[in-house]
């Protein structure tokens, strides 16, 4: 309880500092992707395509967390500048498998070293056996919700 007796005590809300963790990193990206011309949705795009090439826009989005129509109009942007190819046709289904170009390539490669610079700086003052647990912690709180987990 908060110190008025309803709600959540954000100081201690284990829930809101994650919120607010999220949106420190979200900004700290967001700052070093604007130069290169890159939103963050920009970037997650490119990089699940790095790393699993031929992903369809439902794919993409969900990885990406946003809506299918908005990585649908992101996808077109990033065909018509040339980051990004699919074909005309689906092969199978109405999915249309997406891949990175040469010049998608180039642009993630900038793009990934200034993020994992990001990532760096949040982490400095943490330790590997630290990192390593949070990782862990995070994940397991990331099932409990999506499983519907009620607790132990």
């Amino acid at each position: 309880m908060s110190q008025n007796g309803t709600g959540v005590d954000l100081d201690k809300s284990l829930g809101y500092l994650l919120k607010e963790a999220s949106s420190a990193l979200r900004a700290a990206m967001e700052e070093v992707l604007r130069p290169l011309g890159m939103t963050i949705t920009h970037y997650s795009c490119l990089e699940l395509l790095a790393q699993r090439p031929g992903l369809s826009n439902s794919e993409l989005a969900r990885g990406a967390f946003v809506t299918r129509q908005s990585m649908n109009v992101l996808l077109q942007a990033l065909e018509r500048d040339g980051y990004v190819t699919r074909p005309a046709e689906a092969p199978v289904g109405k999915a249309l498998p997406t891949r990175l170009t040469p010049r998608g390539r180039r642009s993630l490669e900038k793009a990934s070293a200034v993020v994992r610079s990001v990532e760096v700086r949040m982490l400095s003052s943490v330790t590997e056996a630290e990192q390593s647990d949070a990782f862990r912690i995070l994940q397991s709180m990331t099932h409990s919700l999506r499983d519907g987990n009620d607790g132990p």
